[in-house]
């Protein structure tokens, strides 16, 4: 007998949206530069399908060095014109110019004692935040508190829905569906 595997509506119509949604939406992360990196690829997705950001993901990773936040910092105008040039990302100036400034104000804050990681989890409270597998908000009032908390520290392209979605992607909040097998 086949059993039938329930997933978020939005994971179902494509193989590689459903690969990341078993394996890794949701899922909470506490690594600071893998956080960080998230967060970096989903102000790319402003304005974009999640899809599109996912096809070119290794791509990404690629021109922006693995997203290491110490070598990003260090992008000039060259490497700009490099990125803006490379088709194989989304070539947007103010975004890419958005990663280089966000690599920087993540450097400031470690360098001011400030672990990304600890920032993040300590606004949400510690542990992961269930939803209730139903209502999916674009924005809440801890996406709001965190935008204005990440802007304050130099970060652009963190607006709130910007943020929640962020929030959902690495765990912080479990936005699974009710039927979902994640949740």
């Amino acid at each position: 007998m086949m059993t039938t595997v329930h997933r978020c509506a939005w994971a179902d119509n494509d193989p590689l949206m459903r690969a990341y949604h078993d394996a890794e939406w949701g899922v909470p992360e506490r690594d600071s530069r893998a956080l960080w990196e998230k967060l970096m690829l989903d102000g790319f997705q402003a304005g974009l399908a999640w899809i599109t950001i996912l096809r070119k993901r290794d791509s990404f990773r690629e021109v922006f060095k693995g997203f290491d936040p110490e070598i990003v910092a260090r992008f000039d105008q060259a490497d700009i014109e490099r990125l803006l040039g490379d088709a194989r990302i989304i070539r947007s100036r103010a975004k890419i110019e958005a990663t280089i400034g966000n690599a920087r104000a993540y450097l400031a804050m470690r360098e001011a004692g400030e672990d990304f990681s600890t920032f993040v989890w300590g606004m949400a409270g510690g542990e992961p935040i269930i939803g209730d597998g139903v209502h999916f908000p674009a924005k809440t009032p801890l996406s709001e508190a965190m935008s204005v908390a990440l802007k304050k520290r130099g970060f652009k392209f963190v607006g709130p829905v910007i943020v929640y979605a962020w929030l959902q992607a690495t765990g912080v909040v479990n936005d699974h569906g009710r039927d979902c097998f994640r949740r």
